[in-house]
């Protein structure tokens, strides 16, 4: 990868610029909205009355019921089937040719694994990636089937790297890491770009939501906030950097399962969280997040807080998203829906914040890399 200290700073004009050098190389995806969930997001999402420990029924505090206008990006109908990809061609988009005939290593437990592969073989260079072997089936096959050569690893952080060390001193390739790194932060910023200005447009009538009147509002304001699901960091601390000046709050939402909140977990002891070992059903964010995307989630100016949630509520906001929204997506992109539908914490604060008015809140769904039978793996014949 190109030195850090050479890359472009960490500015919205870095990420447009970003935006423009990929534009022929990716997808421009769909912004999409659901009546439905928009209503489930703004009633109440849990009984106010609780039986306690002595056998009688105790009161808690009112479920809350803030108003939400739902948009959702969809980047599992980006190249590669996940938002990846915009990092990875950013990536490659700043290497001289010199560097580029060394080749690429990365590690990665499927989407950036398939979209360095792609952006490489554009470039008519290898790509050598390092897997864990826990991996979905179907993300292996994809990332072989652009041509890559893959390694196996063990399933944390430290694991894979050190097969990436390992394929390093035999080739010579060069490490383009899934997040750690400026040139994959202001890829994967992009898409914020998108979504702020599409939602723009469609808030407005110009889209054609706006006209039906489910989605307008006085003024014709846009998005209010974006939740993003975070595990790297590479995706939400571009979006941070994207949207930064525009007044548009930006949240991440991470699994709760085995510790693998270690962002919401570090926002609140003061440091990062180095290290995550978690086999949470959401795949994509079972890393710890990196030191260069932390430099931007930390600071509560651009990111307003990390909400997490759990294996369940999971689950059940990905039904929601294929059953009422008919979109394929993998457990991660429900990340951020079940945080506006399940989240107290979160749900408090849009009701506090945003008033009757309420919020225009975008959800990124980042990804739709998995099978059939994953999914019915997952839901068992009980449900």
């Amino acid at each position: 990868m190109a030195d850090p200290s050479t890359c472009p700073p960490l500015t919205r004009a870095s990420v447009l610029a970003a935006h423009a050098a990929i534009k022929p190389l990716i997808h421009r995806t769909p912004v999409a909205t659901s009546t439905t969930l928009s209503a489930f997001a703004s009633a109440p999402q849990r009984d106010d009355e609780l039986e306690g420990a002595s056998g009688k029924t105790e009161a808690k505090p009112p479920a809350a019921k803030p108003t939400m206008r739902l948009f959702f990006k969809c980047e599992n109908q980006q190249r590669v089937g996940a938002f990846k990809a915009r990092g990875a061609f950013h990536a490659l988009s700043r290497l001289s040719d010199e560097q580029l005939a060394r080749g690429v290593v990365t590690h990665s437990s499927g989407n950036h694994a398939a979209a360095l592969s792609l952006a490489a073989r554009t470039r008519h260079i290898p790509a050598y990636i390092v897997m864990p072997s826990i991996s979905t089936p179907s993300k292996i096959a994809a990332t072989r089937g652009y041509g890559a050569r893959i390694r196996f690893s063990g399933s944390t952080a430290p694991e894979r790297e050190a097969v990436v060390r390992d394929v390093i001193a035999e080739t010579g390739a060069l490490l383009v890491p899934p997040y750690d790194h400026p040139d994959i932060v202001l890829g994967q910023g992009t898409l914020a770009v998108e979504f702020e200005e599409d939602v723009a447009s469609m808030v407005k009538g110009e889209g054609g939501v706006g006209a039906r009147g489910a989605y307008g509002r006085r003024g014709g304001k846009g998005l209010d906030a974006v939740i993003a699901p975070c595990g790297g960091g590479g995706m939400l601390s571009g979006i941070a950097t994207a949207l930064g000046g525009t007044g548009i709050r930006v949240f991440g939402a991470e699994p709760s399962f085995q510790g693998a909140d270690d962002a919401r977990r570090g926002l609140l002891s003061g440091s990062r969280i180095p290290a995550v070992s978690s086999l949470t059903i959401a795949d994509g964010v079972r890393t710890p997040v990196g030191e260069i995307p932390w430099s931007v989630i930390s600071d509560p100016e651009k990111v307003k807080g990390i909400f997490a949630v759990s294996e369940e509520e999971i689950k059940k906001a990905l039904r929601l998203l294929m059953e009422r929204m008919k979109v394929f997506v993998e457990p991660t992109a429900a990340l951020g829906l079940a945080v506006a539908l399940y989240n107290e914490e979160f749900r408090r604060l849009v009701e506090r914040e945003a008033g009757e008015e309420g919020w225009n809140v975008g959800v990124v769904l980042s990804g739709g890399n998995t099978t059939m039978e994953a999914l019915a793996k997952l839901y068992g014949p009980a449900e």
